[in-house]
């Protein structure tokens, strides 16, 4: 599998699926939801509130994924994912492994090849963005997956080094 780093904006990314770091409601929030959910509209919401009808009503657990559609974004999916908040008393790291590990999984079931992810849990959640990295990074090279292109697409100059740093080191 290819990892590409990408600085900019992960509506715009022209790949096959879109993660999001989206909250167990599946509503939309802010952060990297709310831009996902803004920018590709009203049938995102629709299906969320579809799976919600259906599977998830009490919300979408930590660590899981589901996918919906795209709506207006480049994207034909979008894999929704609920990262863990951090914690300094209490290792959430395998949570956040999974949500990376689980994303994987959604895009192999949807056959695609080329997935963006942002940095899960690094934003609101808390997480420290360097040991967020560490844990995406390993958890992408090492998880058994169809997808050839893995893009991180991060934000903000200390995101991409951070992610940069974790690229190196694996």
């Amino acid at each position: 599998m290819e990892i590409t780093l990408v600085r900019g904006d992960i509506t715009e990314q022209q790949v096959d699926a879109v993660v999001n770091a989206a909250n167990s409601s599946l509503l939309g929030g802010g952060g990297v939801d709310g831009a996902i959910h803004r920018k590709g509209g009203p049938e995102i919401l629709d299906d969320c509130r579809k799976l919600r009808a259906s599977k998830y009503g009490g919300g979408l657990p930590t660590g899981q994924a589901v996918a919906t559609t795209a709506g207006r974004l480049p994207a034909a999916w979008v894999i929704h994912t609920v990262g863990p908040v951090y914690s300094a008393t209490e290792d959430r790291s395998d949570l956040l492994a999974s949500c990376y590990r689980e994303s994987l999984r959604v895009a192999d079931d949807l056959d695609v090849a080329s997935v963006a992810f942002p940095a899960v849990s690094a934003g609101i959640y808390g997480w420290p963005v360097d040991d967020a990295a560490r844990i995406a990074v390993g958890t992408v090279r090492s998880t058994p997956t169809k997808v050839s292109d893995a893009l991180f697409v991060l934000f903000t100059r200390d995101a991409y080094d951070a992610f940069a740093r974790a690229v190196e080191e694996s």
